[in-house]
């Protein structure tokens, strides 16, 4: 003991498990802002699910490496205490990492010595098969009879918008004129609070989409469409803040259920598998096929770090390296 606290690496007895940390960590952490409330219930999740009923018991003190490992190898073979199979991979990486931030602030705090979670990796994630369209113009074609879906899949195919920004997307953000649009918030959906709008995570998620012509034509046939109806129902003319969809009662649609509505229906229509997301796929396909820089295309999906963009889409991105060739010829010749 002597030694350690001449090393500086002594800490104090405690006794808190390593349950009870991680839970006053993550309420710690919605408390402060660090994290949002949605993320919070997802944490809560992976803590009741996948630590507690394997790690929560020991003391936080006592935690070593080959508990790490043991724990990783359960969760794949054993899974969830009920014993209903293993956990996946990327279950288990969500898991590692949230166990592995509140030993750091542990660590920070003087509460252990060292992170012992980084010490051992996460198992690996399969790359997951991306389903993207291929034929815009057919898919287009098929979309637009569909008046509940056409619109908000046309602004995601277009402008790789995330179902969260198209619904929170208001009248007042749409500039005709520019021919852009300000992404500026979203709407997210927790079992405690409901539906609610939040402002993006980071600064790059708050930006200004530059629209092609189409999307434009598309959005002001969209307005025109919910001016007349707003008409002939004596409610008015749109204000800026008045949504671009919502439901018969002018309320914000919810996610969760419109992401049900969708997957219905591009099951009947032959699509199984092109969730709303693989619209923001396509559209990141769609760019990286034109050649388009990835700076540009991380700003435009409102990526923290063009590295986001890169480990998310690599596998999107041509194979083979002759356009590096023929610049290097280019420049031999000139």
């Amino acid at each position: 003991m002597l030694a350690a606290v001449a090393k500086g690496s002594h800490v104090d007895q405690s006794k808190i498990t390593v349950a009870e940390f991680v839970r006053t960590r993550i309420d710690h952490w919605e408390a402060s802002g660090s994290i949002t409330v949605r993320t919070a219930e997802r944490y809560r999740q992976l803590a009741e699910n996948q630590i507690a009923p394997h790690l929560g018991a020991m003391v936080l003190q006592k935690l070593r490496p080959i508990h790490v490992e043991e724990w990783h190898t359960t969760l794949r073979t054993k899974g969830r205490a009920d014993g209903m199979g293993g956990v996946a991979p990327r279950t288990i990486g969500h898991a590692h990492r949230l166990l592995s931030q509140a030993i750091s602030d542990a660590a920070e705090n003087e509460l252990v010595v060292r992170n012992v979670v980084q010490t051992k990796s996460a198992p690996k994630v399969p790359a997951r098969h991306m389903v993207i369209v291929q034929d815009v113009a057919a898919f287009i074609g098929m979309m637009k009879p569909n008046t509940r879906h056409y619109v908000t899949a046309m602004l995601s195919l277009f402008t790789g918008m995330r179902l969260g920004e198209v619904l929170a997307l208001r009248w007042g953000r749409v500039d005709f004129d520019r021919k852009t649009i300000t992404v500026a918030e979203a709407i997210e959906c927790t079992k405690l609070h409901g539906i609610r709008f939040k402002a993006p995570k980071t600064t790059a998620g708050r930006r200004v989409i530059t629209l092609p012509d189409f999307l434009v034509d598309v959005l002001r046939e969209h307005r025109k469409a919910q001016l007349e109806l707003r008409l002939k129902l004596g409610l008015g003319k749109l204000q800026d803040g008045d949504l671009l969809f919502t439901d018969t009662d002018g309320e914000p649609l919810h996610p969760y259920h419109y992401g049900t509505l969708w997957s219905d229906y591009v099951e009947r229509a032959g699509l199984p598998g092109l969730t709303f997301h693989c619209l923001r796929h396509s559209h990141a396909s769609q760019l990286i096929d034109a050649g388009v820089d990835i700076v540009t295309i991380s700003k435009r999906l409102g990526h923290a770090t063009p590295t986001v963009t890169l480990n998310t889409y690599a596998h999107l991105f041509r194979k083979d390296d002759g356009k590096a060739a023929q610049a290097i010829n280019a420049a031999l010749n000139s």
